[in-house]
């Protein structure tokens, strides 16, 4: 049987969602390990069994920046064990510590994968390429074999399995790598969480300044929703890039979509597609978000969300 190792990160006091998907696809593939970097408490163990890990190997970085002590040492057990593949998520921290590790174990990685098998060589993983109109299949026959895969490409679903075995992976100093967190500041936020939320509601360019954006985080407030951005209003500074959705931004999987003056750029389309029920407002007819659209509305957003802030208020 193949061993699996996946990457699993403590947010907001649990393990990271994402990581529990990725668990979730690792028990199909083989004997599953989660390396845990977070709070080693009897509820995130027993969450990572629950979702598949047979074991923990859990890591404590204190102050350190965690990517480069944490990758020494996955490399250091990695030689010793040899896992036959390490799944990393599409995020911040799996990016750096996956790139750390490849480069001390002189292997490659794939990433934004949507899809990952074993095979008799070694690993195939499926990618969306133009913006999730065709599939391309990569293969790696590197061991360990590291894999970064996109957010929401697996439903995360517990297996009803207990409290696993918990192995301490101490970290060492990771010499000129090394570096130390002095300060922290937490987000301020309000609502669901973007990658969570079962309604998102989204704002583009066509909504023509940053104070009409406030349209959206009004309809979001109504619909207890999440808000979303497109790159072109980040990148103009109108709202954080917390908040973008897209290729280079979040991956989202909500019930509801609702896309407010959003033409509908392949990048954009690639982090919300798989909607479940995708509502476009834009007043160009031929916009390309009606081509992946559930309902459409051909309007003005400025005429089109007040009347619908204001039919959700009279109810």
């Amino acid at each position: 049987m193949a061993t699996v190792w996946v990457f699993v990160q403590e947010e907001d006091g649990a393990p990271s969602t994402l990581g529990l998907e990725l668990l979730t696809k690792a028990r199909q593939l083989g004997d599953t390990a989660a390396i845990f970097l977070g709070d080693a408490s009897d509820a995130n163990l027993a969450a990572l069994g629950e979702y598949g890990a047979s074991t923990v190997l859990h890591a404590d970085a204190g102050d350190q920046l965690p990517s480069a002590p944490l990758a020494a040492a996955l490399a250091a057990r990695a030689a010793k064990e040899a896992p036959d593949l390490v799944l990393f998520g599409q995020a911040y921290t799996d990016r750096d510590v996956a790139g750390r590790l490849a480069a001390r174990l002189g292997v490659g990685v794939l990433s934004n994968a949507a899809d990952v098998r074993i095979t008799d060589s070694g690993v195939e993983t499926d990618h969306e390429i133009f913006g999730g109109t065709k599939v391309a299949t990569a293969a790696l026959n590197t061991k360990p074999s590291l894999v970064l895969v996109r957010p929401k490409s697996f439903p995360a679903e517990p297996a009803g399995n207990g409290t696993p075995p918990v192995t301490q992976l101490e970290l060492g100093d990771a010499g000129a790598s090394s570096a130390r967190i002095v300060e922290t500041h937490v987000e301020e936020r309000e609502g669901p969480q973007l990658g969570d939320a079962a309604v998102v509601v989204s704002g583009g360019r066509g909504l023509g300044s940053p104070e009409a954006y406030e349209m959206v985080e009004k309809l979001g407030k109504k619909l207890k929703a999440a808000t979303g951005a497109t790159r072109a209003i980040v990148d103009a500074g109108w709202v954080p890039y917390a908040k973008q959705v897209g290729q280079t931004g979040k991956t989202v999987k909500p019930d509801i979509y609702i896309a407010a003056g959003i033409s509908g750029a392949m990048q954009h389309l690639v982090g919300m597609k798989d909607s479940k029920t995708i509502i476009a407002i834009n007043k160009d007819p031929d916009a390309p978000i009606f081509s992946v659209a559930d309902l459409g509305v051909v309007g003005d957003v400025h005429q089109v969300l007040p009347k619908l802030i204001e039919a959700l208020e009279a109810r």
